[in-house]
C-alpha cells in the first residue's frame, strides 16, 4: 500500500476534527448579540472578522475530497452516483467558503445567491450519498459493520433536510440556526463514521502486511 493511500484517512480525520473545533470556536468570535439559534452558520461566518468559519468550511471540503480518494483507493463501494454526490459536497463547501453570503439585513447580491445555491447542493448531496451507500455497504464484508450506523446518520440528515426546508420557507426562519446546526452535525457525523472506519481498514491492513513481511518472520525465528 502506497504512502498516499495511508495518508487519505489521516487527512480526512484531521480535517473533520479541525473543522468542528474551528466552527465551534467561530461561534464566539462575531457580534455577541447574534443569536446562534436564529442565525445560520453562513451569517455567522460573514460577521467573523478572522475568517475562522470560512477556513473550517474549506478545510472540511478538502478533507471530504481526501476521504473520497481514500474510499476509492480502499475499494469501498462508492463508484457511480455516491461518488459524484460526495464530489458535489466537497466542491460546494469550498465554493461556499470562498463566496460568502451578505450580512444580516442586506439584500442578496449575486455572490450571496451563489452561496445559497451551493449550500443547498451541499446539504442535499451528502445525506443522499449516505442513503445510496447503505445497501452497498451491507453487501461488502469490509464495510458491513458500519452500514447500520451510516444508515442512521443518513436518516438523521434526511430529517434535518425536511426540517430546514420547512423552517426556511413556511416556518419564517424560526430557530433556523439550531436546525441548520443539527443538520450539519448529522452530516459531519456521516463523514466521521466513514473516515474512522477507513482509517481502521487502511492502517489495519498496513499493520497486517508489516507483520507478514518475511524479515519479521526471520527476526522471530532467530529469537526462537
Amino acid at each position: 500500500m502506497t504512502a498516499a493511500k495511508r495518508l487519505y484517512p489521516l487527512i480526512a480525520c484531521a480535517s473533520i476534527l479541525f473543522s468542528v473545533v474551528a466552527v465551534v470556536a467561530g461561534q464566539f468570535g462575531p457580534d455577541p448579540y447574534l443569536d446562534p439559534m436564529n442565525v445560520t452558520v453562513s451569517e455567522y461566518a460573514v460577521s467573523d472578522r478572522g475568517g475562522v468559519t470560512e477556513i473550517a468550511m474549506a478545510v472540511l471540503g478538502i478533507g471530504s475530497l481526501a476521504l473520497l480518494l481514500g474510499l476509492r483507493s480502499a475499494g469501498a463501494p462508492v463508484r457511480g452516483l455516491p461518488e459524484r454526490l460526495l464530489m458535489v459536497w466537497s466542491g460546494a463547501l469550498v465554493v461556499a467558503a470562498v463566496i460568502p453570503t451578505t450580512p444580516i439585513g442586506h439584500d442578496l447580491d449575486l455572490a450571496a445567491q451563489i452561496h445559497r445555491y451551493v449550500s443547498v447542493a451541499a446539504f442535499v448531496s451528502l445525506p443522499a450519498a449516505g442513503a445510496l451507500l447503505v445497501p452497498r455497504l451491507n453487501t461488502d464484508a469490509a464495510w458491513k459493520p458500519v452500514a447500520r450506523t451510516v444508515e442512521w446518520v443518513a436518516l438523521a440528515g434526511g430529517f434535518g433536510l425536511l426540517a430546514i426546508t420547512y423552517v426556511a420557507m413556511p416556518g419564517e426562519r424560526v430557530m433556523i440556526g439550531l436546525v441548520e446546526r443539527l443538520l450539519l452535525g448529522a452530516e459531519v457525523a456521516l463523514l466521521a463514521v466513514l473516515a474512522v472506519w477507513l482509517m481502521r481498514l487502511t492502517w489495519g491492513r498496513a499493520t497486517s502486511a508489516a507483520l507478514n513481511f518475511p524479515t519479521y518472520h526471520r527476526f522471530i525465528a532467530n529469537r526462537s
